[in-house]
């Protein structure tokens, strides 16, 4: 049977049809650029201290020397305050305080709570739920309770798109963001926000993918690469650039999401104008449907199609060959396909870490966040535009390799720098070692620099110490072969 590309080559590679196809699927992953990362502010940490009490009669003084400094900087803490009994002793007997010897009074946690500063926001999830001090590692969960949605979501949105199809996957999912975005901004508690926010995970992450393998089955093998680039990865990184433009004149964080979620509403419409990939209906045998896409690209394109887009023959072989779901474990089913599902997962798991470490830790860096998380945004542009070139004229691997290899020099050179203690570098430090490790392990997948998509698990390309263990098993039973024939002759003119 004839490949897919070659039923289809009468409507040529870049028609007005997969023009319109390339710039809708691109323009519908801009909201997983601005409600994934949204974390970024909704749960940064504004700079907080101890609450006193409005009711204690002290005087505006003794309220600022209430808090201790700290550290060699001299910095107000802000987990600690002295205790508050032995302040308002104090303050009635003398009332100037800057001659008092305070650090010899004894220190007591936040009791009332914690005031703070609005400078910068209005309200996020630190300060809404007091997650600071001793329940500073609450906010980094609620952050991993998403990104566990995204594992999820991986691994389970593969399976659902090859179940009920890309389409449906991806419109369905595009609602799942909008509703469980309106409904975190209702969380009474973390736990709530953090059940929601795994949905959420799963919801965006099953978006993204859908729309990739869409855009990569619907159109041309001339423009994936384009389209991967270009296309998709542009769509993210532009909606990575406006969450710094919408965050900086909404600073409540119920606010800031709700208005990112409600602007994802005008993407629906899509629906009407992004068809169901032909491939995979044939893959379910409902040929109808799929020739009806195909020959509405045609019109679109202006090209007349074939009388018969397929033969009798063809027919028959679409009929009787229907691809179920694919279960998970057909990843792990040979040597073959095992090794290049581990080696692709561990590169991912490495890639996504250093990208979303490096971008959560926006906050941390020096100057504006809203302006650092711009320009960081803002970066994937030529890299994208670079990556693209790099993958027309250069093997992928290699060019991949070298890449991965060049990032983790950076992230580990990155603590000969500042002059701060070792272990605030030290997360960088790991996540460059791991970017290393994948520049190394990238080197044992197959190339696929000018290689067919493959349609069945069957045209996946083997690894190259497979072909020569199987050559040389062949070898073996080959001489084995001719060793028996030889010692069955001899046998027999005895």
């Amino acid at each position: 049977m004839r490949d897919y590309d070659e039923v289809t080559a009468f409507l040529g590679d870049w028609g007005p049809h997969q023009k319109l196809l390339f710039a809708l699927l691109s323009l519908s992953v801009i909201p997983n650029g601005f409600t994934g990362l949204s974390i970024i502010f909704v749960g940064d940490v504004a700079e907080h201290r101890c609450l006193i009490p409005e009711n204690l009669n002290l005087s505006e003084a003794w309220r600022n020397m209430t808090i201790p400094l700290q550290g060699p900087e001299q910095q107000r803490s802000k987990c600690t305050r002295y205790r508050l009994d032995v302040i308002l002793n104090l303050s009635q007997t003398f009332p100037d305080p800057d001659f008092l010897n305070m650090s010899e009074i004894e220190q007591e946690p936040c009791l009332d709570g914690w005031e703070y500063s609005k400078e910068q926001y209005i309200s996020t999830i630190v300060s809404e739920w007091d997650l600071v001090c001793n329940n500073n590692w609450k906010e980094p969960f609620a952050a991993s309770v998403y990104f566990t949605g995204v594992l999820v979501g991986s691994f389970s949105s593969g399976i659902l798109s090859d179940r009920f199809g890309r389409k449906i996957v991806m419109f369905g999912t595009m609602v799942l963001q909008v509703a469980f975005n309106v409904l975190i901004t209702f969380s009474p508690n973390l736990e709530i926000f953090c059940l929601i926010n795994f949905l959420k995970g799963f919801g965006e992450i099953s978006n993204y993918m859908s729309a990739f393998v869409l855009g990569s089955e619907l159109l041309e093998k001339s423009i994936r690469i384009a389209y991967s680039t270009l296309g998709v990865a542009m769509g993210f990184a532009l909606g990575y650039m406006i969450l710094p433009f919408v965050a900086y004149f909404i600073r409540k964080w119920q606010t800031l999401i709700l208005t990112l979620s409600l602007s994802c509403l005008v993407y629906i419409p899509l629906w009407w104008f992004i068809p169901e990939s032909p491939r995979w209906l044939l893959s379910k045998g409902r040929i109808e449907e799929a020739e009806s896409i195909i020959r509405h690209m045609a019109k679109k394109n202006g090209v007349t199609p074939p009388a018969m887009l397929f033969s009798e023959d063809e027919l028959e072989h679409i009929k009787n060959n229907k691809v179920k779901s694919v279960p998970f474990t057909q990843l792990l089913k040979t040597c073959n396909i095992r090794t290049i599902t581990i080696i692709n997962i561990l590169l991912w798991m490495i890639i996504s870490m250093g990208y979303y470490g490096l971008s959560l830790n926006i906050p941390n860096l020096h100057g504006d966040d809203y302006l650092n998380c711009f320009l960081f945004a803002a970066s994937e542009i030529p890299a994208n535009i670079a990556v693209w070139l790099l993958f027309q004229k250069f093997p992928r691997k290699f060019s991949l390799s070298v890449i991965l290899f060049l990032s983790g020099s950076i992230l580990l050179f990155i603590h000969f720098i500042p002059s701060h203690v070792y272990q605030e570098n030290l997360s960088l430090i790991v996540i460059g070692m791991l970017t290393m490790f994948a520049a190394i392990a990238v080197l044992f997948l197959p190339e696929t620099f000018n290689v067919p998509l493959p349609n069945t698990m069957e045209q996946m390309q083997k690894l190259f110490w497979f072909k020569d263990r199987r050559r040389v098993h062949s070898n073996l039973s080959k001489n084995e072969t001719t060793e028996k024939s030889r010692v069955i002759v001899l046998e027999e003119a005895a």
